[in-house]
């Protein structure tokens, strides 16, 4: 091929690259020329002021995503900084994300560092007390993903609980919500139905930064109230979703690949709690939906015809390699969120769940943990649960969370911290 000619083609495949969003100017991953992205994390804003910590013991509740932009783990960054780590603890999935949901991890000593490796998940606050001794501060670093039903919210609230019972300073590094910070969505949990799935009054999307939820469980839902610092991001805007941020993303856990799929957890999270696989054991979790009794077309078909906001759905068959259908062809379909602005999540899951009731009446099956159903600890309540087996429709149901979001929208906006409604 000719130069000019070769020059010509590059720029216009560039171009249309650029258009698409799949390439920044600075080049392919995204990242700015100097490996920095145009958003700083609390840990790094913590970095350039290690001083901070001086002549202080650090406990830090971190895992895989507690990292900076240029992909040093923040345990690493601390230690290289002067910051004298003396114990790391990890929540579900453990410290390094080895293990998959619902298992315990281990605790052991750091064949790098020599430093102990503690596990919380599962540990109530009373329990973490003792696991603080020798440590002055505990510091928070994990990246969330936007969902009420994600645990690492909880493993927060435990700790600041128990910080606050041994007379220890908490410090939260702030991290951005990745499904953005303006939207907030779903039924708002009832305190009858708390678990570690779902602690305290807070909808489903909740919209906030961990670090603004911090600030709001110690406020108003603590028994006991830590001493707390959040330490704000730089640069984040709340309409900013995480590909604007320009920071690399780490899987928060296992069965998290992508941003994408953190986008689309808030709802169908929702498949856990029935006898759909929900795509674990799969390359696409939360993206691909299904069971061995659909037939993807007959699915995709009734899903389409719904005509929900910002999202389209194919039909898809997989065989997942763990979890529900283990080794089973399954037939169903495949999430593709089309217009992120426009798509609702949790009308999406409630639709998905309601399509599948209506074509397959005798496989369907809400899922049973012990007396109680999944779905009801998921949803923060039976209402959602009750109201598809009476066939309410999902747009209906929607409509059933205007007057406890806008009761929520008022007491979360006391503790939003960056633009375009923060403080």
């Amino acid at each position: 091929m000719e130069p000019m000619v070769w020059k010509r083609t590059v720029g216009i495949a560039m171009a249309v690259l650029l258009m698409l969003g799949l390439i920044g100017f600075s080049g392919v991953d995204g990242r700015n020329g100097d490996g920095g992205g145009k958003v700083k994390t609390g840990l790094e804003v913590l970095l350039e002021d290690s001083e901070r910590l001086s002549g202080k013991k650090v406990g830090l509740i971190t895992n895989p995503t507690g990292m900076t932009s240029d992909y040093r783990h923040g345990l690493d960054a601390m230690l290289d900084s002067g910051i004298e780590v003396v114990k790391v603890y990890g929540p579900e999935h453990g410290v390094r994300g080895t293990e998959q949901a619902g298992d315990t991890p281990g605790s052991y000593e750091d064949p790098r560092t020599g430093l102990p490796f503690i596990n919380l998940y599962g540990k109530k606050p009373e329990e973490m007390v003792p696991l603080f001794d020798g440590v002055d501060v505990l510091v928070f670093d994990i990246q969330d993903v936007g969902t009420r039903f994600y645990t690492y919210i909880y493993t927060m609230a435990y700790t600041m609980e128990a910080a606050a019972q041994a007379d220890k300073e908490f410090i939260v590094l702030d991290r951005p919500n990745p499904i953005g910070g303006t939207k907030v969505e779903g039924p708002v949990l009832d305190p009858e139905y708390a678990s570690f799935v779902g602690l305290f009054p807070i909808p489903q999307r909740h919209g906030m930064t961990v670090g603004e939820l911090a600030r709001m469980f110690n406020e108003e839902f603590l028994g006991n109230q830590a001493d707390l610092e959040v330490i704000p991001m730089k640069g984040w805007k709340r309409t900013d979703r995480f590909r604007d941020t320009k920071l690399p993303w780490v899987l928060p856990s296992p069965n998290m690949p992508t941003p994408e799929t953190a986008l689309v957890y808030p709802g169908t999270g929702m498949i856990e709690g029935t006898n759909l696989s929900e795509g674990r054991g799969t390359t696409r979790p939360f993206e691909l939906l299904g069971a061995p009794y659909i037939k993807g077309w007959e699915l995709a078909e009734a899903l389409n015809k719904a005509d929900l906001p910002g999202v389209s759905f194919r039909e898809a068959y997989f065989t997942p390699t763990f979890s529900k259908y283990q080794g089973e062809a399954v037939g169903g379909v495949q999430v593709h969120v089309e217009d992120p602005e426009q798509f609702s999540p949790i009308l999406t899951g409630i639709t998905i769940i309601q399509e599948t009731k209506k074509l397959y009446p005798d496989q369907f099956q809400w899922r049973k943990n012990g007396d109680s159903h999944w779905i009801d600890k998921l949803t923060g309540s039976d209402r959602i649960r009750k109201q598809v087996d009476e066939g309410v429709p999902a747009k209906k149901i929607a409509k059933g969370w205007k007057e406890e979001l806008e009761e929520f929208n008022e007491l979360r906006s006391e503790y939003l911290m960056y633009p375009p409604h923060g403080r």
